[in-house]
């Protein structure tokens, strides 16, 4: 790479730099740099893509030894996607992602590449067509980087298993990534690609973003088409999943909704007759103009001083804009219902697949519960064999729940909240997810239950965008997540955008 071409001037789109000079290694830091300010880079001819995806390739094989992000790479056809995406930009083409590299979560179908989910007995599992998704990156002229690791079955909030090891958090080693999108969030904190593409059942997107200091957003049930995110060896099916979306992972906010409108509409398969509908723009453009309720505290679990200083720092930089800011509501509806229904709509999807076996013993462990335990344990035993007529009745509950989000965003643009109650933590790999606890400043809680902060937006479909909101006493990244009503994605995006202004944003770890 030529170093006469760093210490650009100000490029297009009033994008700026400044003057870029190797690090300690040699390596020249277009790495950190924005999707989009790496496509006005491309565009105004200062770097070539295979530029680009040579010096990601040799970042990773520097770094990844330690971070183990990157479980699956594809460099070959990594490098001949970036001569096709010059050759392209010389013919004139523009694609929204043209040339930029990027990476997939494990867990959507790459043709050519195991999808194992994290299961040893499909290590060898290798579908032969792409993921909606991934057609969708190829189509915008994305450079395939290669596969990011998850967590057995996608189903813990720390990145491991058996087949590619554990994922390190870039901050601290000792300390988990998060999960399920743990690899794509360590990927990108480490610079390994501009962009990556992850998914959201219990938080996947959001608390990886939290734990690893980067952005992620979880859109609008089901705005964004799941096709080939799919265990293996089932089939690729056009299925609207219930609660799990997929969406994009980046270092800045603008990226996140270049990344999402490229991931938005419908599957072909089905024309989208479901959702098939307009994203409105956002309601507003600037802070001052926001109504946001401050939501720091939940009935059921702690918020660790860490994180309730993210939530109260973003509170902070609202008012200070101008901005409506409220710290209680009527119109919220019960976060402890909403808890319940969560954890019953979840489990109930997750033990679906089970032998008959253990769903036998698992109806005989509901049943000997006490009809007075209206606790999350309970509420996650009763999920896992909850009858068809039991899940429509909760379904009609979170129908309630959906009106009353639709009444509290008639007076709030935005819900500002905490994504779990800590930062980053130890790796924990000791027994069942059951029987693992999280330290909430010295308090010990059941591990499952910090789930129901990513359960605010997820039990009702709701859009959430997740975004680094300071550090730790130890240095650690502190996220919060800004939710918003629903398809209108572009609202908790754009306040995004402006607090990142305000506040600042991703911060490389030392």
């Amino acid at each position: 790479m030529k170093v006469a071409r760093f210490g650009l001037p100000v490029a297009r789109n009033g994008i700026s730099w400044p003057t870029w000079q190797a690090d300690s290694f040699g390596f020249m830091e277009w790495n950190f740099l924005s999707a989009e300010e790496l496509s006005a880079a491309l565009g105004a001819g200062e770097v070539t893509s295979v530029e680009l995806t040579d010096e990601a390739i040799a970042r990773i094989e520097r770094d990844d030894k330690v971070i183990n992000a990157i479980c699956v790479p594809d460099f070959d056809r990594a490098r001949a996607a970036a001569r096709d995406a010059d050759q392209a930009r010389a013919r004139g083409e523009d694609r929204p992602l043209l040339g930029i590299p990027v990476t997939v979560k494990e867990s959507y179908n790459i043709a050519g590449l195991p999808t194992t989910w994290g299961m040893p007995q499909y290590a060898n599992y290798v579908p032969t067509e792409d993921a909606v998704q991934v057609s969708r990156l190829k189509a915008a002229g994305a450079v395939l980087l290669g596969k990011t690791n998850v967590p057995l079955m996608l189903r813990d909030i720390q990145s491991f298993n058996e087949i590619y090891g554990t994922t390190n958090n870039p901050w601290d080693h000792r300390r988990t990534s998060g999960g399920s999108s743990g690899g794509s969030a360590a990927a990108l904190a480490s610079g390994f690609g501009a962009l990556s593409i992850g998914s959201d059942l219990a938080g996947s997107l959001r608390t990886p973003a939290h734990f690893c200091g980067i952005y992620a957003h979880k859109p609008t049930l089901g705005l964004a088409p799941t096709r080939g995110m799919v265990a293996p060896p089932a089939p690729a099916l056009p299925i609207d999943l219930d609660l799990a979306v997929v969406g994009p992972m980046a270092r800045t906010a603008r990226d996140l909704t270049l990344l999402l409108d490229v991931m938005a509409g419908p599957d072909p398969l089905t024309h989208g007759i479901a959702y098939n509908v307009a994203r409105p723009p956002a309601r507003h453009e600037r802070l001052s103009d926001f109504r946001v309720l401050i939501i720091e505290d939940h009935p059921l679990i702690a918020t660790g001083s860490a994180v309730r200083a993210g939530v109260n720092r973003v509170s902070e930089a609202l008012v200070d804009e101008g901005a409506r800011v409220e710290r209680h509501s009527p119109l919220l509806p019960d976060p402890t219902e909403a808890a319940t229904l969560y954890m019953l709509l979840m489990l109930s999807n997750a033990a679906a697949g089970l032998s008959l076996d253990v769903y036998q013993q698992l109806q005989t462990h509901a049943a000997a519960l006490s009809a007075d335990d209206r606790g999350l344990d309970a509420a996650r035993r009763r999920g896992m064999v909850l009858s068809h007529r039991d899940w429509v009745e909760a379904n009609n509950r979170r129908e309630l729940h959906r009106h009353g989000w639709r009444q509290l965003f008639a007076e709030f643009d935005a819900v500002v909240c905490p994504i779990t109650p800590t930062p980053a933590f130890p790796h924990d790999h000791n027994g069942g997810l059951e029987n693992r606890h999280i330290d909430i400043d010295g308090v010990e809680y059941p591990y499952f239950d910090q789930l129901v902060w990513a359960g605010m937006a997820t039990m009702p479909g709701l859009p959430a965008t997740a975004i680094p909101a300071g550090r730790s006493p130890e240095g650690l990244p502190v996220g919060v997540q800004l939710i918003g009503p629903m398809f209108e994605d572009r609202t908790p995006l754009r306040l995004a955008e402006l607090l990142e202004q305000k506040i600042g944003g991703f911060q490389a770890p030392k």
